[in-house]
């Protein structure tokens, strides 16, 4: 009896899927990246609205803005340590879960309590860009992570870019609560193209999760946040801001303390105190600050109302259209700062960027009257920050093991948000101590813009200093691919290890 003939192995449909989830997987890592920072500028254009669309008073609506920093800051470190101990898929899921949710609550509600606790649970998303960086560190073969890393950290600048116009565009022809309802789609096709697209990293640090660790920093953290974001409110010099201040420094010193004595801590003090580490964290909080004061002190300047002498008057719409010609840039260099990291390394990537950052603002104070130079600069100081923010998470992966990459690329971004929360309070107190009458209403002067430009630009170049102070690149050592593949499983680059 004649025996069937054995199946042939099919070529074709088997393998379809599989190869289309690793083409996806960048651009559903980067939909992330873009859709988090959206998802935290959606809310700028409604500020002025809600204290009436919610029944309360501005300074209630302003923890709108506080809750998402002070979440992100606390858990961007912690996710990024839970995803190196048990999955950086799944703890980046997770994360865009608790975006959606969070938006679905904020598009269900006019209260504004449910709504600051909403926006809480979408600060889970600020550990968004480390653990996809922390992904693609482990999927991607070398010759295609440098750009993939620098693009995925360009997302947050454009991100940020699209989200003021869409936003705006929505509030003035629509029901605000339509914003948060689009978020809320956008967020679970994300999440859901993120489960089924991006491979599970098999890179893990074993251990147990320092839960002590996790509530020092996160009370640490908050103390100092809370300190920043509100002393123009408050009052530097109250007793409150003092107290915040006060407790802060005390509690991470003793945070400081338990992590160099724990066996498996939050985050190894020992590694971050190594030059190339430690000097790209201060270059990252020095980089930060530089960033944030350009689309800040842009969009206030052109809403200035003309009488002023200087301002043009422009709606929030409008507003949002200066500050896009800087998303496009972003997108549009982050190959540029790969490539420049690939011949010459990231420290001088990262120096170049803050070098332009600095250019962009002296354009700002040399004319800050004419729209056309008002966007320029904008773009010049925007065009720096794609180099500077590309080249961190490389400089970072250089350094540190590829098992301590999540957590230690979330230290980094905490180090920004930490300057961009730095960057808010500098620039607020230095608007309301330069103000005039215009029309009766007190409206900062255009020498208290040039001031803060003038910072902002002076920052950027102590972060140029910071990165010519990083030690050089040294070359990568340990790679090697799980059972002939693409995945990386190790890629030990840190000097010493």
């Amino acid at each position: 009896m004649d025996q069937p003939a054995p199946a042939t192995p099919q070529s074709g449909p088997p393998d379809t899927a599989p190869r289309l989830r690793d083409r996806l997987t960048i651009p559903v890592l980067a939909s992330g990246g873009i859709l988090m920072a959206v998802m935290q500028t959606v809310v700028v254009p409604l500020l002025p609205d809600l204290p009436r669309l919610t029944h309360s008073s501005a300074a209630a609506v302003s923890w709108m803005v506080t809750a998402t920093l002070l979440s992100g800051a606390v858990l961007t470190p912690v996710l990024g340590r839970a995803g190196d101990m048990y999955g950086k898929r799944r703890v980046l899921t997770s994360a865009l879960v608790l975006m959606t949710v969070g938006s679905v609550l904020c598009a269900l509600s006019s209260d504004i309590r449910v709504l600051i606790a909403a926006r809480a649970l979408q600060g889970a998303a600020a550990s968004v860009v480390p653990l996809s960086i922390s992904i693609l560190r482990d999927e991607l073969p070398p010759e295609r992570r440098g750009s993939a890393v620098a693009f995925m950290s360009s997302t947050v600048g454009i991100g940020a870019a699209l989200g003021l116009p869409l936003a705006a565009l929505v509030v003035q022809y629509a029901d605000w609560h339509t914003m948060f309802w689009l978020t809320s789609l956008l967020g679970a096709v994300v999440a859901g193209a993120t489960w089924w697209a991006v491979r599970e990293s098999p890179v893990r640090e074993p251990g147990r999760f320092d839960v002590v660790g996790a509530l020092g920093i996160a009370v640490g953290l908050v103390c100092l946040l809370m300190g920043v974001s509100q002393g123009g409110q408050w009052g530097w010099t109250s007793p409150a801001v003092l107290g915040l201040f006060a407790a802060s420094v005390v509690v991470l010193a003793l945070w400081w303390w338990h992590q160099l004595r724990t066996e498996r801590p939050l985050v190894d003090l020992r590694l971050v105190t190594r030059p190339r580490v430690g000097l790209s964290h201060v270059a990252a909080l020095l980089t930060g600050f530089a960033f944030y004061a350009n689309s800040l002190v842009t969009a206030q300047l052109v809403q200035e109302p003309r009488a002023s002498g200087y301002g043009l008057g422009l709606s929030i719409v409008a507003t949002g259209l200066c500050l896009l010609p800087g998303g496009v840039t972003m997108l549009l260099f982050s190959p540029l700062s790969a490539r420049i990291s690939a011949r010459r390394g990231p420290r001088v990537t990262l120096a170049l960027g803050a070098a332009v950052i600095a250019c962009g603002y002296a354009l700002r104070i040399v004319d800050s009257r004419d729209l056309w130079m008002i966007i320029l600069g904008a773009t010049v100081v925007a065009t720096g920050t794609t180099l500077a923010y590309s080249a961190l998470p490389t400089l970072i992966l250089r350094a540190v093991p590829a098992a301590q990459t999540a957590s230690s690329n979330g230290v980094n971004v905490l180090m920004r948000t930490i300057g961009q929360a730095a960057s808010s309070a500098v620039v607020a107190a230095v608007l309301v101590h330069h103000t005039s009458l215009v029309g009766g209403a007190p409206v900062a002067t255009l020498h208290g813009y040039l001031l803060a430009f003038g910072i902002a630009g002076a920052v950027a170049l102590f972060a140029c200093a910071a990165a010519l102070s990083i030690p050089g690149d040294g070359p990568a050592r340990g790679i090697r691919r799980a059972g002939g593949g693409d995945r990386v499983v190790r890629d030990e680059a840190l000097e010493g290890a």
